[in-house]
């Protein structure tokens, strides 16, 4: 089925079983049973995944990957980069759950893959498509949820003499909640406190058209366009209407060819814009173009042993309406090797890439990977892989705002080396999965505490973890647990200053339960998230636990309906220091499909 098939981590499509490297697919079922939630929120429950937002999922949000920084982990929208070239995050209000097939999660340095910012892994969201010799289908849904939040979306999709197309869109408002606290955690009063319920609106069209114009060869098209206008709070000053418009989109033109039984190539053209438009008393605009450019051949010699060649090249160009930078665009040319293949009971993944960056040289990347098969269900594996991160537009070009921060184009890229083990139980009814890995990340970028506040390459970072994850079937019931633990430490703390890198919990535990009677399907999940501190204030934020509830009900084979009740117990938790988290919430959503 096509949820068993990945592609992020080796960039071929590979059967989910035959993968080397710690993955996670997030598939069809799991989105259906998260119906009303942001896509960091489903993404955030997946083993070795943190997130933040500064007032609800129309706000700034952030994702750590395996304690990694935000810019440390690379996003992709259908296989093309969506990280911001000014600022280094992702605009994930735009994107929203209902237009997604799967989402796959590579976790470990991936740079020998993909290039930049690929340090704590990748994610890639990928669309929902048109499949071949499939007649004309369509779905729809209608929700309706806690704080006034309705969520509505349709689509269709088919294949018939050679095409191939899918169309998907949806909409959603809410009122939200009051983004930002009273208070501080130490009990100081926050200036830009004003009491409002901070919403949003927003839209997602996507689609694909792809023709099979003879065996083996197919040409495809892919689009994607996401817009929010979501609500949020000043910290320092009481706007009564702040809000910010985000923008996202991606496009590809691909052709696939079988020049030969053992020869593939792709040839692919795509580009990205993010908008960020942030107004409060005024308007500020930035954002960023990427066009892409890549050839991939990839050989199959043997069965078991496949070779791809890779050339690529990705043009950046920055725009902002308050800030003109010294330099506004940047190209890479990468040229990388990738091989897959399989001896008796070893499994190998091998690659090498290197990136020509304007304006800094070359950084060369490289990853072996080596799985065992001690039995037909026990394997044991280790890995090392090297990453990197070049600064953003902002860390290197920027002006100055009001003499208080400008840019440093003498910056060098981070850097990082990430080594790990794993050993896996894969039975039929049972999965067990243990993770060990370390990630030494040097060159970290951080603002200098000193006029005139420049970001400088200070110190290095060890992020040291371990993973345990499982499953158990039995009858109609299934259970699901993992436990991180995480030490994500700053290698040069200040006197006095604490060695845990901010917003990172050292321990995450998640548990959940399904069990179907016939039509009806309940679920429990229970999380707990260690303390942490917050990156300005260095507060520690207590830790907090969860319970959510879901069940759906299919009255037919056409039509359903599926409730999910999060934070069932009211919990008033935080996620950044001084915003406020979702209180206790219930969404239903009735769905039909064709």
């Amino acid at each position: 089925m096509l949820r068993d098939i990945v592609v992020t981590a080796s960039r071929s499509p590979e059967p989910l079983a035959d993968v080397v490297g710690d993955v996670t697919v997030i598939g069809p079922e799991q989105l259906v049973e998260t119906r009303g939630d942001g896509i960091a929120e489903i993404i955030g429950r997946a083993p070795g995944v943190q997130f933040t937002t500064t007032g609800g999922p129309q706000t700034q949000t952030s994702i750590y990957l395996r304690g990694a920084n935000p810019s440390q982990t690379l996003v992709l929208i259908d296989g093309m980069r969506i990280n911001s070239s000014t600022m280094g995050g992702i605009n994930f209000p735009t994107i929203d759950p209902a237009t997604i097939e799967r989402i796959e999660i590579l976790r470990g340095a991936a740079s020998s893959l993909y290039g930049s910012d690929a340090i704590g892994g990748v994610i890639n969201i990928i669309t929902k498509q048109g499949e071949q010799n499939r007649p004309l289908s369509a779905w729809a849904n209608i929700g309706y949820g806690t704080y006034e939040t309705a969520r509505s979306s349709l689509g269709l999709s088919g294949a018939a003499s050679g095409w191939d197309y899918s169309f998907s869109t949806s909409a959603a408002t809410s009122k939200g909640f009051d983004a930002l606290r009273r208070r501080k955690a130490d009990g100081t009063v926050i200036a830009g406190y004003y009491p409002d319920k901070d919403g949003y609106r927003s839209h997602t069209v996507s689609g694909t058209l792809g023709y099979r114009w003879a065996e083996g060869h197919r040409i495809g098209l892919t689009a994607y366009n996401g817009y929010t206008r979501g609500d949020y709070d000043n910290e320092f000053t009481p706007y009564p209407n702040t809000y910010a418009i985000y923008r996202q989109q991606a496009y590809s033109l691909t052709s696939t060819d079988s020049i030969t039984g053992w020869w593939e190539s792709e040839l692919r053209f795509g580009f990205t814009k993010d908008d960020n438009d942030n107004r409060s008393d005024s308007s500020s605009v930035f954002n960023s173009l990427k066009r892409h450019y890549s050839w991939t051949n990839t050989f199959r010699p043997h069965a078991d042993h496949r070779i791809s060649v890779l050339l690529e090249r990705q043009e950046e160009r920055v725009q902002a309406t308050t800030t003109r930078y010294d330099q506004d665009a940047r190209d890479t040319n990468a040229a990388a090797l990738i091989y897959k293949g399989r001896v008796n009971r070893l499994h190998t993944q091998a690659s090498v890439r290197n990136d020509n960056i304007s304006g800094y040289g070359n950084q060369t990347t490289g990853s072996l990977g080596l799985d065992f098969d001690l039995t037909d269900t026990w394997q044991i594996g280790i890995a090392g892989n090297t990453g990197f991160h070049a600064p953003t537009f902002n860390d290197l070009y920027y002006p100055g705002f009001g003499g208080l921060y400008q840019g440093n184009p003498d910056l060098k890229p981070e850097k990082s080396k990430n080594i790990e083990a794993h050993l896996v139980y894969e039975g039929e009814r049972d999965t067990v999965r243990i993770t060990a890995f370390q990630n030494k990340i040097r060159n970290l970028i951080a603002t200098s505490p000193s006029f005139p506040f420049s970001p400088e390459n200070i110190g290095s970072a060890t992020l040291l973890g371990l993973t345990l994850e499982g499953s158990h079937r039995f009858n109609n019931t299934t259970l699901r647990g993992s436990i991180d633990l995480l030490d994500p430490r700053n290698d040069n703390p200040k006197p006095g200053e604490d060695s845990q890198l901010p917003l990172r919990a050292r321990q995450v535990f998640h548990l959940s339960a399904e069990h179907r009677i016939q039509a009806l399907k309940v679920g429990a999940e229970y999380q707990y998230t260690g303390n942490r501190l917050d990156s300005v204030t260095k507060t520690r934020l207590g830790g907090y636990s969860l319970v959510n509830l879901t069940a759906a009900y299919d009255f037919s084979k056409s039509l359903g309906v599926q409730v999910r009740w999060n934070n069932v117990l009211d919990k008033d938790y935080v996620l950044v220091d001084g915003y406020n988290t979702p209180g206790s919430n219930v969404f239903v959503n009735l769905s039909w499909r064709m």
